[in-house]
């Protein structure tokens, strides 16, 4: 008899998401749209349990092949990026990268530069490890530097920002999102290749300023930039020739209609990765593309599939993150054994917060007047505030750790002792930096809304004011009116339940109409308590009307009265007349 090994990874793996995703379901409405917390941080804090108690062991699946587990990492978290900014770019309205071009130019200009080198300081200033140059610190500020799309999409999503964050500030806050992932390839890159070619990394025959910068415009900008941005271009065009040419000769059905979105921005993932050019940016401009006249939009608005994919992949990427971030560096941070110096906690901690106050508030606030769709200082507080680092950041690190061993293999005996320590220095801090800037802002922004509206109940219940219409909450209430709700639900459920088995009994019998039970007749009306309602409030309703018609006539306003009248008196003169 065949049987299942019991401790089998794949079960392990299988038995600990299925209960994770089941119970998060179960309560999803209730975390969301009552608690205000992200699945983001739910997954990355459950799993971070799990993990701790070896229920999901991440190293022994990879085979004990760190280089393995990096690749499944980077793979997964590229497949989720080219996703997610897809459908950002196909939920963007109509021409919006050129109605709004001022916004989008200013944002992913000087506020992305200027972001980028604010977190460069910030992690030269507080990193203190021997040998850790600003150029290094180049690379890993870049990592950090884009707003995470996956995140973005909970704060401008939800019942929150339905109330609280205008259609416009939302949509440039996705937009943003969306292009500034793959906009910071050349920003991580300038920093690898004056490492590379300049920095600590450098060999005798590659110290050559001119060899980085032709390798930064040319292969960075030329060919990875210019060209995903007209491969996306092209294949959103053409996808939207054809999908509409498919869609009026009814040659598609809807199925696949509503996932053409997520079929198409895999196709470009494989083919942008096959030539070596930007694919997050390429998805990105595809969507654009692809709803640029605004069909597709209006077509899928009130499809759930895209929401749905959008959920499996948040959850499926945060429970794999819990599971691989190196939660013990983070406590013990020491940076190599062949290095001297360690970044302790306190020092990521205090880099965090640096990070989350300094990185983007100011930069945004700057420049807030010259943004079009951000009308005040409070847009600006908040869309400065609510720039997450998420998966972006991670897909970047393993992108430099890539980029460092092919480095490696290219110099074969060339690569000298010194580099070797310096890029095994780098690898290290820009893996610890970056994975806890992470948590942090997961964290951070994950419980952000909860505790502005927990601030908000409490500032307005020890002042005794009256709540704010969106504001309005108490617990008490909330508990008692959800108890009557689920005594009314399940009473609403028992009643259908009941009709639907009276039903089901009564279409087995011979009469379509009329059932004989022992001792009586009955209607299917009757049986029904659903369909009796519905046929006692019909009748109601024609009683009073017939009512309306009667008080109708006896004021004279009836037209089908005034005849027989008018006739009647035309009658009795005639009548008079008569000898």
């Amino acid at each position: 008899m065949p049987s299942v090994k019991p401790d089998s990874d794949f079960h392990v793996v299988c038995g600990v998401f299925g209960i994770f995703t089941v119970a998060l379901s179960l309560v999803s409405y209730f975390v969301k749209e009552r608690l205000y917390l992200s699945e983001a941080l739910i997954s990355l804090v459950g799993v971070a349990f799990t993990h701790g108690a070896h229920f999901i062991r991440p190293f022994e699946y990879a085979e004990h092949d760190p280089v393995y587990l990096e690749t499944i990492t980077m793979n997964l978290t590229r497949l989720v990026l080219g996703i997610q900014v897809f459908l950002t770019g196909t939920q963007l309205p109509a021409r919006y990268a050129k109605t709004q071009w001022k916004s989008l130019a200013w944002t992913l200009g000087p506020g992305l530069t200027i972001t980028w080198i604010i977190s460069s300081l910030l992690i030269w200033g507080l990193v203190p490890v021997e040998g850790f140059t600003f150029v290094q610190a180049l690379a890993v500020g870049a990592c950090i530097s884009p707003t995470d799309p996956v995140l973005s999409n909970t704060i401008i999503k939800g019942r929150f920002a339905d109330k609280n964050v205008p259609t416009r500030m939302a949509q440039l806050i996705a937009a943003e999102a969306g292009a500034n992932d793959g906009l910071g390839y050349p920003f991580l890159f300038l920093g690898l290749t004056l490492f590379r070619w300049i920095g600590e990394a450098k060999t005798g025959s590659e110290n050559n300023p001119g060899a980085a910068m032709g390798y930064w415009f040319g292969e960075i900008w030329g060919f990875v930039i210019i060209l995903g941005v007209a491969w996306g271009a092209s294949v959103g065009y053409v996808a939207r020739k054809l999908l509409r040419l498919a869609e009026d000769m009814q040659y598609v059905d809807r199925e696949s209609f509503h996932s053409f979105g997520v079929l198409l921005a895999v196709l470009i993932i494989g083919t942008c990765g096959l030539v070596g050019s930007d694919d997050i940016l390429a998805c990105f401009v595809a969507g654009n593309a692809l709803s640029w006249d605004d069909w597709y939009r209006r077509e899928i608005a009130s499809d759930s599939f895209q929401p749905t994919v959008d959920m499996l992949l948040n959850i499926t990427t945060f429970l794999w993150f819990g599971a691989v971030c190196p939660w013990a560096r983070f406590s013990t941070s020491e940076v190599s054994s062949s290095v001297s110096g360690e970044i302790y906690v306190g020092r990521l901690v205090a880099l965090a917060v640096l990070i989350l106050l300094l990185r983007r508030p100011p930069v945004i606030w700057a420049i807030h007047k010259l943004i079009p769709q951000l009308q005040g200082s409070r847009d600006a507080i908040f869309m400065g505030f609510f720039g997450p680092i998420g998966v972006s950041a991670i897909f970047y690190v393993y992108v430099a750790l890539e980029f460092m061993r092919t480095t490696e293999e290219e110099r074969g005996t060339e690569q000298t002792e010194e580099a070797s320590r310096a890029m095994t220095r780098f690898e290290d801090i820009i893996t610890i930096v970056v994975w806890f800037m992470v948590v942090s802002s997961v964290v951070v922004h994950g419980f952000a809304i909860p505790a502005r509206q927990l601030g908000v109940y409490v500032y307005h219940k020890t002042r005794r004011s009256k709540f704010p219409e969106e504001d309005q909450y108490s617990v008490r209430k909330w508990f008692r009116s959800e108890k009557s709700a689920w005594h009314h639900r399940s009473w609403r459920a028992k009643l259908a339940e009941e009709g639907r088995h009276i039903d089901h009994e009564l279409h087995a019998l011979e009469h379509a109409r009329v059932a004989r039970l022992p001792g009586r007749t009955i209607r299917l009306e009757d049986c029904n308590p659903v369909r009796k309602h519905a046929e006692e409030k019909k009748r109601e309703e024609e009683r009073k009307k017939r009512e309306e018609e009667d008080r109708g006539i006896m004021h004279g306003t009836d037209e089908r009265r005034e005849i027989p009248v008018r006739q009647q008196q035309d009658n009795s003169h005639l009548e008079a007349k008569e000898p």
